[in-house]
Parts: C-alpha cells; sequence; structure tokens
C-alpha cells in the first residue's frame, strides 16, 4: 500500500453505505480529525494511505469481506491501525472476536455519537503511543548497526549478565580489550549504565534479526 508523509491524525472509515460514511466524516470533522472514507475494503488497501496517526473504523458487513475477516487480513498484512467496530447486526460473539483481534471497541449501530468520538479517540491515542515506542526502537536499532561486530559481540555477551573476564574468555580477547569493546558500546548506544544496556538489547531484540 502506497505511504504519504503526514504527521496530522487520519481516521478511515470503511462502509459501503454512503450516508453513514458522511456522516462520520462530518462528525470528525466536528472536532478537526480528518477522515478518508472507503466503500470497500479493497478501496483501502489500494489507497495511498498517510503514514500519519490514526484508525480505522469499519463495518461488520462489507460488500467484498466481513469486517471481521478483513480486521484479521491487516493484522496479518501488518497494518497496525488500531481499529473500531461497527455493525447494525452485532452480537456477543462477534464482539469477542473483534476485541480478541485488538479492536479498541465495537459499536452496535445506531450508536452515539460521543461513543464513536470517544473510541476513535482512544484509538488515535493507542496509535501515537505505539508510533512513539516504534520510533524509540527503530533509533536503538540505528545505534546498534553503528556498533563494530565485536562491540556488538561484547554487547550481547554482557547483556546476557556474563562479566568482563568471561567475555573476555567467550570471545578469546583479553580482559582489557572487553572492557574496551563494552565501554564504546555503551556510548554509541546512548547507554549511561548497564542496566539501561540490558534493557536496549531486549528492546531491539538483535538474537533474533535474520
Amino acid at each position: 500500500m502506497p505511504l504519504l508523509s503526514d504527521q496530522k491524525a487520519v481516521v478511515h472509515v470503511v462502509d459501503d453505505d454512503a450516508s453513514m460514511r458522511e456522516a462520520l466524516q462530518t462528525l470528525l470533522l466536528s472536532i478537526g480529525i480528518e477522515a478518508l472514507t472507503y466503500a470497500t475494503a479493497q478501496d483501502f488497501l489500494t489507497a495511498a494511505v498517510p503514514d500519519a496517526p490514526g484508525c480505522l473504523v469499519i463495518d461488520i458487513r462489507l460488500p467484498d469481506i466481513n469486517g471481521l475477516d478483513f480486521q484479521a487480513q491487516l493484522s496479518q498484512m501488518g497494518i497496525q491501525l488500531p481499529v473500531v467496530m461497527m455493525t447494525g447486526y452485532g452480537d456477543i460473539p462477534m464482539s469477542v472476536r473483534a476485541m480478541k483481534h485488538g479492536a479498541v471497541d465495537f459499536l452496535p449501530k445506531p450508536f452515539k455519537d460521543q461513543d464513536m468520538l470517544d473510541a476513535v479517540l482512544a484509538a488515535i491515542e493507542r496509535d501515537r503511543q505505539r508510533r512513539a515506542i516504534d520510533g524509540d526502537v527503530s533509533k536503538m536499532r540505528e545505534r546498534f548497526a553503528t556498533l563494530s561486530a565485536r562491540e556488538q559481540q561484547v554487547m550481547l555477551l554482557v547483556t546476557e549478565g556474563k562479566m568482563n573476564k568471561q567475555v573476555a574468555g567467550d570471545l578469546g580477547i583479553s580482559e582489557i580489550t572487553a572492557k574496551i569493546h563494552r565501554g564504546a558500546a555503551m556510548r554509541k548506544m546512548g547507554a549511561r549504565t548497564l542496566a539501561d544496556l540490558v534493557r536496549m538489547a531486549d528492546a531491539i531484540n538483535p538474537r533474533r534479526r535474520p
């Protein structure tokens, strides 16, 4: 899916009912939130979606796919926008399934405007928090990539709880050299303490990177 650079929050409404799309767009604009609308799931998947904080408001009954199946498909595709589900005929099992797949809320039609606004604002905040965390991890990975191969090895061993002497023995280097590499790794990663370095190693999880 093509992405357009944009930082303003955007809500994506997927519903085949034109009057509902228009009503939600008007409602969201009334509190200053931009809303883009789509009649089908495929319309959303082929659109140039802004790379911005936001969420999806999805109707359970879409002409090309069941809303719950669409939600699962988005997850499989790695699209992490939070979902607010709405339906005119929902029941408890549908609600449970939607929530298990990460939906922020499940609103039966007709719903109160304030209930929709509350759900959308909660979803946008969740997406902002997720993006902030992803951004921090991305920076850590960039810093990790600046380490030499030896510094990366030392960092991984140290953050597994090994002492400098053990690291030196594992890598066949002197203890002084191990200390130097450890210091360089901490400096490049921006870690003030060993605990900081451990937290960073856990966040970027370099041991599992391909």
